[in-house]
């Protein structure tokens, strides 16, 4: 069970850092100011806010939904 809450963790955490790095990339090349996908990349919180500003809801939720399943696996690990 541990192997598989670990597992979990893991696949949470690639989903998370994927989807970080696909929104941040979104934001500067798609929209304006440019800047704000340099700064989102190097201060995740900023990502999905200023995802959902820019109407990038789909992966907005998506990382905030990667982001919760990370915390809970992780959570599940520890215990």
């Amino acid at each position: 069970m541990d192997a598989l809450n670990l597992l979990g963790a893991a696949a949470a955490f690639g989903l998370l850092i994927t989807a970080h790095v696909v929104l941040a990339a979104s934001l500067a090349l798609e929209r304006r100011p440019r800047w704000r996908g340099l700064v989102a990349l190097l201060i995740p919180p900023l990502a999905p806010y200023w995802g959902m500003e820019e109407r990038m809801r789909l992966r907005s939720a998506l990382w905030l939904g990667a982001a919760a399943a990370y915390v809970v696996a992780l959570a599940l690990v520890a215990r």
